[in-house]
């Protein structure tokens, strides 16, 4: 009897779907590290739980995707069927139905990473060559006389400029220099405007500015162009690009960048009513220095008067004729040769004295004083009519842009009767509320009826 030969078939290795699936989900995993992948998103859906799921795609293929949080949180736009996405992935496998699938780490719109990527290449090297140098900041006018903005004539950002212009510093005329502020043609119509006000030097400062939007939107206050035409403007310019978190090259190459156009406008101008506080401090020290100078001047004048009458001329013409008489005693005794010498010698000193009598002297010295008085006074008198004729038309020119000269003029002001707020809008007008109606000349109440 035979012996039994030997099988040489190896054993069989069998997998289970689940090994099988978790056993490509490793090999995966452990191949490819995270990549980028580009595509268009499709089948979006975010269930309460907060994770994302989508599809991307391209002409020839789609892959599953899932993005858990907290990353989905961290997302800086909306994500939505359409949108062309920059993803970078890590490549895995769902096990319970053994689909092929993309964990994302992070999710970008496509060119925005590569338009982030262009901007710090071109901040990097301008600012390399030293044009964003803080030494390079020219400062900006105290009291602007007139101010060029650029910018698109139709935007929300000139409106604001405008309406906080107006209520800070009606004085300084406002120039509109319009531009496109989105597109191609957008930064050589900047640069063109930026030329053309740093050659006519009409303006005390240039405002460059427009409304938020995305990076694609705000790209034209990126261009390479525009950082190099406000460096070379002759003109300080300010720069406000869209909202407070957006920052762009030329605000790094501007003068001052403000964060929002209205705050550019409140930066660019004083504010009136500080300024007619400070002429009012103004007035009232020039006011408080001519008192005192007034006084000052009184004391002086009546110091030289008490001066002038100590020194008594009359007591002093008394002793000079005692002198006189003693001198006459000792003459007496000499003989009538010395005698008639002395004589004449004494009245000729006699004639003298009386050409310059202190009588006479004091009365031309009385006389002096009393026009040297009214030369002070007149002139004081009218130092203080010119002041006070500055100050007048001072008073006028302030009258002229305030907010009562334009009551005068048949406007009204609402204010709610109970807050005091002034009424801006018809939102602020609830039927059945209580106003009170500020005229030129005083107030009226009244109640709102309808809307």
């Amino acid at each position: 009897m035979s012996e039994p030969v030997a099988s040489s078939v190896a054993p069989r290795e069998v997998y289970t779907p689940s090994s099988l699936t978790r056993f490509v989900r490793d090999l995966l995993e452990d191949a490819l590290p995270l990549v980028w992948v580009e595509g268009e998103i499709s089948n979006f859906a975010k269930p309460a739980s907060g994770h994302l799921y989508f599809t991307l795609k391209d002409g020839g293929a789609q892959i599953r995707c899932a993005m858990f949080k907290p990353r989905s949180t961290w997302l800086r736009f909306k994500p939505a069927d359409g949108m062309h996405v920059l993803a970078r992935v890590r490549v895995s496998l769902y096990e319970a139905r053994g689909e092929f699938q993309l964990i994302v780490d992070s999710l970008e719109q496509a060119g925005e990473g590569a338009l982030q990527r262009a901007f710090e290449q071109l901040k990097t090297k301008l600012a390399t060559e030293g044009l964003f140098d803080a030494q390079l900041k020219r400062a900006l006018p105290r009291f602007p006389r007139r101010i060029g903005v650029v910018t698109s004539p139709t935007g929300a950002a000139i409106r604001d400029v405008l309406s906080v212009l107006r209520r800070r510093y009606p004085l300084a005329e406002i120039e509109v220099l319009p531009v496109p502020v989105q597109g191609r043609e957008a930064p050589p119509a900047i640069v063109a405007a930026l030329r053309a006000a740093s050659g006519a030097k009409r303006h005390d400062v240039l405002l460059l500015t427009r409304g938020g939007g995305s990076l694609e939107d705000l790209w034209a206050f990126n261009d390479e162009s525009v950082a190099r035409a406000i460096r070379a403007s002759t003109i300080p310019v300010v720069s406000a690009v869209g909202h407070e978190i957006d920052f762009t090259i030329a605000d790094f190459a501007a003068d001052l960048r403000a964060p929002t156009p209205s705050a550019a406008a409140e930066l660019l101008v004083p504010d009136a009513l500080e300024i007619l506080r400070t002429l009012a401090r103004e007035r009232q020290r020039l006011a408080q220095r001519m008192q005192r100078s007034l006084e000052s001047r009184t004391q002086r004048l009546d110091h030289l008067l008490a001066r002038l009458n100590a020194q008594r001329p009359q007591a002093r013409l008394a002793r000079a004729d005692e002198r006189l008489q003693a001198l006459r005693q000792r003459f007496v005794h000499r003989f009538d040769a010395s005698l008639e010498r002395a004589l004449a010698r004494s009245h000729h000193a006699r004639a003298r004295l009386l050409a310059q009598h202190p009588v006479a002297l004091l009365a031309r010295i009385t006389e002096r004083a009393q026009t040297a008085r009214e030369r002070l006074r007149l002139g004081a008198q009218r130092a203080i009519e010119r002041r006070a004729a500055r100050l007048g038309e001072l008073a006028r020119t302030l009258h002229a842009v305030s907010p009562l000269a334009t009551l005068d003029r048949g406007y009204a002001i609402l204010l709610e009767r109970d807050s005091g707020q002034v009424v801006r809008s018809t939102t602020q007008a609830r039927p059945g509320i209580a106003l009170r109606v500020r005229l030129a000349d005083g107030e009226i109440g009244a109640r709102v009826d309808d809307t």
